[in-house]
């Protein structure tokens, strides 16, 4: 495939899972040349490469001249597809565009219709009728573990954001130390230094999680969706990160396509990732997409690998 421009910046988790669909990726820069040279450069490389399809990561519009010739590709096989559908399409995330005046990007984001939303709390109570004894026995099994490790409550609780940013008290098996945010909010890391042996193992197989099917139970969770985040991360979030917002739209969940598709992360670069990925299971929602995303949601936790595009 052939990357023409420099509008989204491609990370190496992408490029990555490209890997498994595209035996070559080239990228020819659209910045500061004419149409004459732009065309030269992307002629030069499907000659020198076996490429299949352009993607057009271009920020402004392309010239009468380059759609012709474009147009001339696809008639020989090679395809063209904007940034936005070719994220969408092979790396199941949304592309936020931060210089966009255009709102018609939020019309696709909307909450669930109420078949769909029967569909979701059915699927709710399934995974709450299969997973509750494996929760009763984690929980039984961590207080013994926690008073012997780290003395205090078994239990942390959290105020969240959730459905339509109202506030609700989110519930986990406590994994890290008592005096863990002494010193302030802070994200949680891989193998975050503030957690202690079997608080570590919690976090690490999602069982500190597992207890939230309490708050599917009461209806202010699902068992997939965006995860909740508190008021302090998401105040900050809205301020730089276009439609971040939009992901209030839908309930929050215990799991979601982000976390089956990015590492654990901190900071606004992080959370954008995220809210790509939430974007399109929310746009993109079907019975068929929420079982995939419980389906790998088991495969990672049984092998700790965050499963790849080609794999989806």
């Amino acid at each position: 495939m052939v990357i023409l421009g420099d509008r989204y910046n491609f990370s190496k988790i992408d490029i990555e899972r490209l890997k498994k669909n595209f035996n070559t990726i080239s990228h020819i820069s659209y910045k500061n040349i004419s149409t004459r040279e732009s065309i030269s450069k992307v002629e030069k490389a499907l000659k020198s490469q076996n490429h299949s399809i352009i993607i057009l990561n271009t920020k402004g519009k392309l010239p009468n001249k380059f759609l012709t010739y474009l147009t001339k590709l696809e008639i020989k096989g090679v395809q063209y597809i904007s940034l936005e559908g070719f994220l969408e399409k092979y790396l199941n995330k949304c592309y936020i565009d931060h210089q966009t005046n255009s709102n018609r990007f939020l019309d696709d984001i909307h909450p669930y219709t109420p078949f769909q939303y029967c569909q979701k709390r059915f699927i709710d109570f399934v995974a709450i009728a299969l997973l509750f004894p494996i929760m009763v026995v984690s929980i039984i099994y961590s207080w013994y573990r926690v008073r012997k490790e780290s003395p205090g409550p078994l239990f942390f609780r959290q105020k969240r954001i959730g459905l339509a940013q109202s506030e609700f008290t989110c519930i986990k098996l406590r994994s890290m130390g008592v005096d863990a945010e002494e010193d302030g909010a802070k994200f949680a890391t891989t193998n975050d230094p503030r957690t202690f042996p079997w608080g570590a193992k919690l976090r690490d197989t999602k069982l500190d999680e597992l207890i939230q099917l309490w708050n599917v139970l009461k209806g202010e969770m699902h068992f997939v969706g965006p995860r909740p985040e508190r008021r302090i991360w998401t105040k900050e979030f809205e301020r730089s990160i276009p439609y971040y917002n939009q992901r209030h739209v839908v309930a929050p969940g215990i799991t979601g396509l982000a976390q089956i598709k990015y590492q654990y992360g901190s900071g606004r670069l992080d959370a954008q990732q995220k809210l790509m990925y939430d974007l399109y299971y929310i746009k993109h929602w079907s019975i068929i997409l929420e079982i995939k995303v419980i389906w790998k949601t088991a495969l990672f936790v049984l092998t700790k690998k965050r499963e790849d595009l080609s794999n989806f």
